[in-house]
């Protein structure tokens, strides 16, 4: 089968697991939380019912392996010989990159926030008022919405959100987008640059947060290089792990005032241009470093 055809059917069948497991998702939450399906589907006024932010909880659990984790096996199964080779989870990276990945994904914090900021102040044309205003309001919602999900009383809904919006995306997005649909468009386009930066597109748009877009996009695309450069998906994994786990953990943190450091402020209040631009070139720095430590091990192997 051609790539681009692979790509076809990648699509359709991501879209098939998408509106499966989103019901199975549905049913099981309304049966064990006693929920009814009005309130499930209008989850931003309802969120206060008892039981809505547990079936809320439990479908985006339910729909990260669904459309995610489970479609990536299946088709780097239905694809090739090898299924773990073909999405590249038996291939080691160099023990350094997994430091130093960890320790950029930290580093960039400041620069990301930045580019959210940046990205937040996109204003489109007048004649798309209409879609800018469906688009802020679509942001402000899932904005409310994640407030109620990061609402930590707990170590356990610390822990519980760690695997919910750390561990599962990380692994299930990782799988697909990088480790199934980026190879498909390089053997498509022949050229892996591209291929990483229209992957990263689409990663990002997935999301279908507009006003995140940018950043989330460059993300991507640093992910997309590292799959590239160690043929190994476990340090992107790692390094998606790492942005969505660590912050959980600081949210918490400035919740119970054991830091005075809002996660979402950092590097774009007061004069923080200094922090912005050393975050910046610390994540370039360890990008080639990465790519040069990366090079030497697979030479030498």
């Amino acid at each position: 089968m051609p790539p681009f055809a692979k790509l076809l059917v990648s699509v359709g069948f991501v879209l098939l697991s998408l509106i499966i497991f989103s019901a199975i998702s549905i049913v099981l939450s309304m049966l064990i939380f006693h929920v009814r399906l009005d309130l499930i589907l209008d989850p931003l006024h309802n969120i206060k019912e008892p039981g809505v932010l547990q079936a809320l909880n439990l479908m985006q659990t339910i729909s990260g392996i669904g459309t995610f984790i489970i479609p990536a096996f299946l088709l780097a199964y239905l694809m090739s010989e090898n299924t773990f080779e073909f999405i590249k989870l038996n291939r080691k990276a160099a023990l350094n990159s997994f430091l130093l990945v960890t320790i950029m994904v930290l580093a960039m914090v400041p620069f990301i926030n930045w580019l959210v900021e940046m990205n937040a102040r996109m204003v489109l044309p007048s004649f798309l008022h209409g879609m800018e205003e469906w688009m802020r309001k679509s942001e402000d919602d899932n904005a409310e919405l994640t407030k109620y999900f990061l609402d930590m009383p707990s170590i356990g809904t610390v822990l519980f959100n760690v695997i919910m919006i750390g561990l599962i995306p990380a692994i299930g997005e990782e799988l697909l987008f990088r480790g199934v649909i980026q190879r498909l468009f390089i053997e498509w386009l022949r050229n892996k640059h591209v291929a990483i930066l229209i992957t990263a597109a689409l990663f990002s748009a997935m999301h279908l947060q507009f006003y995140g877009f940018i950043p989330r996009m460059l993300l991507g695309v640093l992910f997309g290089y590292l799959v590239v450069w160690s043929g190994s998906l476990w340090l992107p994994i790692l390094g998606h792990f790492i942005n969505n786990a660590s912050a959980v953990i600081f949210t918490y943190l400035f919740q119970k005032e054991l830091t005075k450091i809002d996660p979402d402020k950092i590097g774009t209040e007061g004069q923080q241009w200094i922090a912005t631009l050393v975050s910046a070139i610390l994540m370039v720095t360890i990008m080639l470093i990465i790519r040069r430590t990366e090079t030497n091990r697979r030479l030498k192997t």
